[in-house]
C-alpha cells in the first residue's frame, strides 16, 4: 500500500492534495437536530448534572418537544438553563396511540421532533415504543440520545452478573397476574431487572422469595443518583422484611438469575428415542444428545435401553 502522506517527487508539501476534510472547517458545535426526524433523548433519572450535552442542545433546537410531563419538563429545562423555543405537547402511555400519528406527519412536513420521558429513555417502560412503529412503517427516520437509564445503572450497582440479563418492567398489580409472570421466570438463568413502586414493594418482594427462593440474591436499588440513593443487597427474605415497615422513593430491584440445574439421562431418554424412531441407531442418537447435553454418550444410550424395556 503507498505511503498516503507521500507527495510526489518535485511538489512541496503545502500542494500535496487530501480527500480527507480539514477539522478546522468542521462546526465547533454541529446540530443535534435534523429537519424530518424523530429524536428520542434520555433524561436524568435524578440528578440534572448528569443531562448529556446532545440533550441540551436538542431542547433549545426542537421545533416540537413531546414530553411525558410538560410541566416537569420544564423544570428540567429550567435546571438545565436551556430555553425551549418550540411547541410543547404532552406525550404519555394514556395518549400515544392518538398522539404518534400527529408527530409523525409533523416529521414529514419537517419539523424536528423531540421525544422525551420523565426520567431515563423514551420507550424503555415509557412512551415511544408505539411511535417508533407508526414511524418506521411511515418512512420517517427516527434516532437517539443516549443518556442516563434505570435499568443499566441498577444493574452495574447491584453486585449480581452483568454479562447476561433481562429488563421486565414492573411486576403485575393483580395476585393472579403476579404469580403467573413470577412463575414463568423461576427458571430464567439471566439477572432480572424489575421497576415496582414503594408501596407495592414488600409484597412484591415478598412473593419473589416464594417463587424464586428465599435465598436467591437480589438488590433493591432507591433513588439512584439522588442526594438519598440507598442499595440495599441480600436475599430476598430478607430484603422482603427490610421493606415490610414501608420504603419511599423510585425503585429497581435487581434479582440474580436463576442458578443451573445439573442435567439427568432420565430427562433427555426422550429425545435419545425420537432420533432412533427416525431411523438412527441408537447409540448415534446417544452421541447427538450428548453433544447437545453434555451428558455421557454410554449414560444415554443405558437409560434409553432401560426406557424401551
Amino acid at each position: 500500500m503507498p505511503d498516503r502522506d507521500a507527495t510526489p517527487a518535485g511538489a512541496n508539501a503545502a500542494d500535496a492534495v487530501t480527500d480527507e476534510p480539514d477539522p478546522a472547517d468542521a462546526p465547533a458545535h454541529p446540530p443535534t437536530m435534523a429537519p424530518g426526524v424523530i429524536l428520542l433523548a434520555a433524561t436524568p433519572i435524578g440528578d440534572a448534572a448528569d443531562a448529556p450535552p446532545r440533550l441540551r442542545r436538542a431542547l433549545a433546537e426542537a421545533d416540537l418537544v413531546a414530553a411525558e410531563d410538560t410541566r416537569r419538563l420544564r423544570a428540567l429545562a429550567g435546571r438545565l438553563g436551556v430555553r425551549v423555543t418550540g411547541r410543547l405537547l404532552s406525550f404519555h402511555e394514556h395518549n400515544e396511540h392518538e398522539r404518534a400519528p400527529d408527530l409523525v406527519r409533523a416529521a414529514q412536513d419537517g419539523a424536528r421532533v423531540l421525544v422525551v420521558s420523565d426520567a431515563g429513555m423514551p420507550s424503555v417502560s415509557d412512551p415511544g415504543y408505539r411511535l417508533v412503529r407508526v414511524a418506521t412503517d411511515a418512512g420517517v427516520k427516527v434516532s437517539v440520545a443516549p443518556g442516563p437509564s434505570a435499568v443499566l445503572t441498577a444493574l452495574a450497582i447491584s453486585g449480581l452478573a452483568t454479562d447476561r440479563f433481562c429488563f421486565e418492567g414492573f411486576v403485575p398489580r393483580k395476585a393472579g397476574d403476579r404469580a403467573r409472570t413470577l412463575g414463568a421466570l423461576a427458571e430464567e438463568p439471566r439477572t432480572m431487572v424489575f421497576f415496582e413502586s414503594p408501596h407495592r414493594l414488600a409484597g412484591t418482594l415478598a412473593d419473589m422469595a416464594r417463587t424464586f427462593g428465599a435465598d436467591r440474591s437480589a438488590a433493591v436499588c432507591r433513588e439512584l443518583t439522588k442526594t438519598y440513593e440507598e442499595v440495599r443487597r441480600d436475599s430476598l427474605a430478607a430484603l422482603a422484611e427490610w421493606a415490610e415497615p414501608g420504603v419511599r422513593g423510585e425503585i429497581t430491584i435487581v434479582v440474580a438469575g436463576a442458578p443451573p440445574v445439573a442435567a439427568r439421562a432420565e430427562d433427555h431418554v426422550g429425545q435419545v428415542l425420537a432420533l432412533t424412531d427416525g431411523g438412527a441407531r441408537l447409540k448415534d442418537a446417544a452421541a447427538t444428545v450428548a453433544a447437545r447435553t453434555g451428558l455421557g454418550k454410554r449414560e444415554l444410550y443405558q437409560a434409553a435401553l432401560e426406557r424401551r424395556g
